[in-house]
């Protein structure tokens, strides 16, 4: 049996950062920002610029509070203009979660 504690300051599991692995933080990104674009995920590429698939400053937004909701990490408001594709974003993602 695993033993899963809970952070009462994030109220997130301890053992997040175990079970984000690469692909399921991409997948997971992938999935946020083709809704946000009305889009399928398969019509993104891991490698476009979020900004020229038409990613604007309100969902970029909106996508720093999903990060943080679902990861339990702080992440800075520019996000996603310091990252600008998927894969830049995982990879910082993954390596805030690796931190903790």
């Amino acid at each position: 049996m695993t033993d899963l504690t809970t952070d009462v300051t994030t109220g997130v599991s301890d053992d997040v950062s175990d079970a984000a692995t690469v692909e399921t933080v991409r997948a997971w990104l992938t999935e946020r920002v083709a809704y946000f674009l009305d889009i399928t995920p398969q019509d993104i590429a891991s490698d476009d610029l979020l900004v020229e698939i038409g990613l604007d400053s309100v969902y970029a937004l909106t996508l720093c509070g999903d990060v943080e909701d679902e990861y339990g990490i702080l992440v800075e408001a520019t996000l996603a203009w310091d990252h600008p594709t998927i894969d830049a974003l995982t990879a910082h993602i993954h390596s805030q979660l690796g931190a903790r």
